[in-house]
């Protein structure tokens, strides 16, 4: 979890935007965290672990799949605030050459 944090000099709890998609997190996985919540509920202790295990972790990952696809919709949705500037004019670079068989 740490490298989750690689290259911010502040604490990504504090920020508005961590706090917003913290939101739609919870919001996309709420089903899901029910239902494991009830997984593990109805499950006697001898089912908890082997099968019932399993079945735990494949609700995780579909929790993962929602907490993604929630993040990335959300970035679609954001768009560029300001036009792209303009490019510079490319021109022939001294190095160019025409493909011909030159001297290196």
């Amino acid at each position: 979890m740490e490298g989750l944090q690689s290259g911010q000099g502040h604490r990504a709890e504090s920020s508005p935007e961590v706090e917003r998609v913290v939101g739609l997190v919870m919001k996309a996985i709420e089903q899901d965290v029910r239902q494991m919540a009830e997984a593990v509920v109805l499950k006697r202790d001898d089912e908890l672990l082997g099968p019932g295990e399993f079945e735990l972790r494949e609700k995780v990952l579909r929790a993962a799949c929602h907490i993604l696809e929630a993040t990335v919709n959300d970035r679609k949705k954001g768009g560029t605030k300001a036009a792209a500037p303009f490019a510079p004019t490319a021109t022939q670079s001294p190095a160019s050459s025409d493909g011909g068989r030159g001297a290196w």
